[in-house]
This record gives structure tokens, sequence and C-alpha cells, in this order.
């Protein structure tokens, strides 16, 4: 019996090598690979190499390789047909039966292969041709420049209604054949078919082993009715099992060195996985559908974590969310999601092009755990200013947990889910938050976000140390220091490179402001990780909340470039620092001022004393400026 190759394909996308090896051969992960005693040899140091990203397996003890099948070969005597029938009942792939066409419908996928794959080479060079003048253009707006095309394999569809087919048809084709490739359209009337693909810029989508299975293209035309159009549902294509620039992703998890392990990133478009590709990321994205089961298999063959970045706007939150619904029942120990959004509501074609690559590798690094993006979301569907609300609430959170099959992860997400329940309504941060400005961001809501000083729980009673603080702010805050406290409660992070500083004494030059730096910093210190929100609900628990309010009314009239809304978080941060390194610096003149007023005794005192009067008024100056 012949076996399809694409069954074979199918059998080992199910299943990764390291966990199929691993119950026979102790392994243990070392970077992208897992390291072991060679089962072949006797030996005492580890020789036996997996690589789930290759699907291989290398012993340099006795030179053996390869994969899954030579495996179960090698280590169990078994033949190619026995290692197969294993494997395929691990996998829940039940195996074919004899079927005397099999080797004919075989040939017949072949042959669409091969005109697939024509298709590509043609259009790569219509591409480079007069008719891709204006597509050729359009990609060097985009920042996608001649030398990466052939990287991607880019191409261009021209605009008439037959010249792919008139193409393909001098080189033998029939077009049924290349109707049934998705190349050419039939009409339901009986007309004559004609090219599918016309006036777009061209996607080549390859299969885990980088063999064409069909295209996606974007419209040059702004007023065509789909901006982007993928290849339909053929014998070779099925969008549910496949990833945009999964073969790239391999390449670049692959190349990785030893004992690093790189992001796996899912966006939403072929241009943003190209983005990401070109930043050194690895990266995929589904073909206009939400993640499938069978997509979340292939990722976690690659990779344990796989980092979700889907657009911050409602579609790219309500796709996260979707994903986030299929993959519960699937979550397992080693076998789960992370989060990440990209600032400003960019995506990250836009922010390699506006602000670079390492920019780029920044803002996806940082991530947001699957259960905190879970909470965050059952949190964000409605106000929880009632006792039913919030009842409803916690019973959101049991029935996500309830969905997760695994036992045992499904106990351990109980318990960490409601413990941020309980830590939500006693005003004190919840367990394990992540890096601010990972978090999940929702869409529309019927509540109001909170910002840096405003919570959603009731401002809580004053304690003497707030008051004391809001006692000495009486006449108001100074716009400067204003916005330097703003921006540190809304990014706490920015505090990290001055936790030694002296500001805490001098409250960003603003001495009524030394008592809220203190508790922000102390709470710093004490917190592997400190968002927003969980340091603003903190404040305000201490009696700061009119304080923040009075902070957020004088940082508006300040002008301060870094609470901009459009600019980025690494130029906002170095923004701050600047101000912070200014106001400190102005903090220091006026000490030395007050203390040179008692000692000018000489004409040097007294211009020294003009010197740094002189200094300082330029300073005040400058902070005053924001507006300007």
């Amino acid at each position: 019996m012949r076996i399809d190759e694409r069954f074979l394909d199918e059998i080992k996308s199910r299943l990764r090598p390291s966990d199929v090896i691993g119950r026979t051969v102790k392994l243990r992960r070392q970077g992208r690979e897992f390291v072991g005693l060679s089962p072949f040899t006797k030996e005492r140091t580890p020789s036996f190499y997996v690589n789930d990203d290759k699907g291989q397996f290398f012993d340099f003890s006795s030179g053996k390789n390869g994969d899954l099948i030579t495996f179960l070969q090698e280590t169990e005597r078994l033949s190619f047909m026995e290692a197969v029938e294993r494997l395929a009942a691990e996998a829940g792939v039940p195996m074919p039966a004899p079927d005397p066409h099999a080797a004919e419908r075989e040939k017949v996928r072949q042959g669409l292969a091969d005109w697939l794959e024509a298709a590509a080479a043609w259009f790569e060079g219509e591409l480079r041709r007069p008719a891709g003048r204006e597509a050729r253009d359009y990609l060097e707006r985009r920042g996608l420049p001649e030398k990466e095309w052939s990287r991607f394999r880019l191409g261009f569809a021209p605009g008439g209604r037959t010249a792919l087919k008139d193409y393909l048809v001098a080189k033998g084709a029939r077009p049924p054949e290349l109707v049934e490739a998705g190349l050419l359209i039939a009409p339901e009337d009986g007309g004559a078919p004609y090219d599918r693909f016309r006036d777009r810029i061209i996607f080549p989508i390859a299969d885990a082993r980088g063999r064409v299975v069909s295209f996606g293209g974007r419209a040059m035309d702004p007023k065509a009715r789909a901006k982007y159009l993928n290849g339909p549902e053929t014998s070779l294509f099925h969008k549910g099992h496949v990833l945009y620039g999964l073969g790239e992703a391999r390449k670049i998890l692959g190349a990785a060195p030893s004992g690093e392990d790189p992001p796996l990133v899912v966006v939403e478009g072929y241009m943003d996985a190209i983005a990401c590709h070109r930043a050194g990321i690895a990266a995929v994205a589904p073909l206009g559908t939400a993640l499938t089961e069978e997509q979340m298999e292939l990722l976690w063959r690659l990779h344990p974590e796989p980092t979700l970045c889907f657009d911050g706007d409602r579609a790219g939150q309500q796709a996260a969310s979707r994903a986030m619904d299929r993959a519960l029942p699937l979550l397992k120990p080693g076998r789960s999601f992370q989060f990440s959004i990209v600032e400003g509501g960019k995506d990250p074609d836009d922010v390699l092009r506006e602000q670079g690559a390492a920019a780029l590798r920044q803002q996806i690094s940082r991530t947001t755990p699957f259960v905190q993006a879970l909470f965050d979301r059952e949190k964000a569907a409605e106000t929880l200013d009632t006792p039913e609300r919030r009842a409803g609430l916690k019973a959101r959170l049991r029935h996500a947990a309830a969905t997760i099959a695994d036992k045992d992860l499904q106990q351990a997400y109980r318990q960490d889910l409601l413990e941020r329940f309980d830590a939500l309504f006693r005003r004190e941060p919840p367990p394990h938050q992540g890096p601010e400005g990972g978090g999940w961001r929702p869409g529309p809501r019927r509540g109001r976000w909170r910002g840096a000083a405003d919570a959603w729980s009731e401002p809580a009673p004053s304690t003497p140390l707030g008051k004391a603080a809001a006692g000495r702010l009486a006449n108001g805050v100074d716009p400067a220091p204003a916005a330097l406290a703003a921006y540190a409660v809304a990014h706490p992070q920015v505090l990290d490179d001055h936790l030694e500083d002296s500001f805490a004494t001098e409250g960003f030059g603003e001495p009524g402001l030394c008592e809220l730096v203190k508790e922000i910093i102390r709470l710093r210190l004490e917190a592997d990780h400190l968002d927003s929100d969980s340091l603003t609900r903190h404040l305000a628990s201490c009696g700061f909340n009119a304080l923040l309010k009075d902070i957020d009314r004088a940082a508006a009239t300040s002008g301060a470039p870094f609470l901009k809304p459009d600019v980025s978080l690494e130029v906002a941060y170095s923004q701050w620092s600047q101000a912070f390194a200014s106001l400190s610096r102005l903090a220091a003149l006026d000490r030395a001022i007050d203390a040179a007023k008692g000692n000018l005794r000489e004409r040097s005192d007294m211009e020294a004393f003009e010197r740094l009067k002189g200094e300082r008024d330029a300073l005040r100056r400058a902070t005053r400026e924001w507006n300007d």
C-alpha cells in the first residue's frame, strides 16, 4: 500500500517529536532543542538531540538521524507501515483505506501543485515587468524594498481577465485543472473560466513543507470589493490547516543560537508576518479566519507558548477573544498562549516602518500570560458596580476554568482566577500581573477604562498619609512635576532606571509629592510586575485619590511631549528621562542658590551666584515652554 505524502505530513503536523521520543528517551530542554543519552549506544555524555522545529532527531554517537518514523523503525524494529500505523493512531488520524484510485488522485494533485508553482513564478515575473510598476511603487511606499521581494516570493497579477490563464494554457494546462487549483473562476452560467486574481499584489501561501498550495492577493484598486482575497478551498488547500509564513518562521526559530528561546508570534495579515520576519521575529498569520484548533496544534509543535499579537482595534480584540475560547479546552502544561498588543493602534508593519526592527521586537516582547488576559477580558465585560455584576464575573471565571480539559490545569486556573477576583475587590494588586504595556485592552464597553487617576472602585477613605500630602498642596501642583508624576503612574516601568536617584526626597521637584513618590517606589520595589491599574488602586486605597486627580489636571496643562498620545513608548521614555533630569537639576540649583545667599562676600561669589540663577531661570523657562 502506497502512503500519500500529504497523509504523512498530516501525522507529523499533529505530533511533536520531543513528546513521542521523550517517552523512551529522557530528554531535557536546551534552548530550541532537547538533549538526552543516545538510545543507540551506551554513553555518559548526552549526544542525542531532538529538534521539534525541524521534526528530526540527531544522534552524534551513532551517526543516525531522521524523523519520527525513522526513530520507531530504528528503536523498535518496526516496518515503515507499522511505524506509520502507530503514529497515525497516536495522532488520531485514521489510516487511509486501500483505494485503487488513490495513485491516480495523487497524480492529479501533483499536477495541480505543478501549475500552482508555475503560476507563482509567473506572478513573480509580472511584478518586475511594466505592468507591475504601480505594485512596485506601492511596496516601496510600504517600506518593502526590492531586495526583499524574492525572499517572500511576492508577485503581481495584472488586470487582464485571462492573462494567467493564457500563459498556463500555452504551457499545456487545461482550464478545468486551473479551476480546481483555485487559479481560475468558472462562471455559474457556463461561460469561459477567467483569472481569479486580477490587479493584485500576490502573496504565495505554502504548506509546512514549503510547497505553494494557494495565493493571497491585495487589491491595487481602493474601490475593489475585497481588499484582500485568498484562494478557495481545494484538494491542496484548506484554510484552517495552513498558516501563512510558517516555513520562514521555522527557519528563524531553527537559526536561533543554542540556549535561546525566541518567540513565535501570530499576527493578522501577510504584511505583518513579513514585517516580523524582516525584524528577525518568527511569525505566522491565519488566512482570513479565526485561529483554528488545527492551526493551534501546528503552533504548539514549534513553540510551547506562541504569542497572539492581534490589532488593538475592535476586530483584532474579537479575533483574540475567539482564539482564547478555542484554546481553553486544549490548554495543557507546556501548551498555552501569551498575548501582546502593539501600541498606539498600530500593527507590526507600521512599527517596523516608523520605528525600526528593535522597537518592534521590544513591543512584541511585552506579553501578558493567558490567565491574566482571560481575567481582564471577563472583568471588562461589564461594569462591576453592583453585587449582582460582581457575582456574574465570578461565575464567568468559574465557567472559563471549567472548559479546560486537563484537570490539574483546570484547578490551577480556577484558583488563580478567583485569587485575582478577591484581590480586585480588596483593592490590592492581582497576583502575577504581567508587564505594563502588554495587557489585554478590551474594545468598547459599558464602563470607563481606568486611567492614571481614575479607578473603577470607589475612592478609598483618606488616610493620614494622604491627608498630609494633600494639605501641603493646597495651592495646587506645578504642571511640570505633575506631568512627570502622571506618566510614572501610567507607566511605572519608567522608574526602573531611576530608583537609586534622589527624587524620592524631591518629589519630581515638588516637595508636596514626596510621600506619593515614596509610596510608588516602595510598591515598585516590592512587586515583580506592576501595572498602572494596580498602582492606581493601591494609591487610592492609601488616600491619594484626590491628589492624583489634581496631578492629572495640572499635567493636562503642561504640554509635556511624553504625554501626547501619538508618541511611541520608546520616545516617551527618553523624553520623560530628559525632563526628569532637568527638574532634578533645577531642584539642585534651588538648593545651591539658597545655600549661597548668606555667603556673598567676594565679587567671585556674586558672579557664581548669578551664574547659578541664570542656569536655573533657563531651566524653568524650558519646562514652561512645552506648550510652545
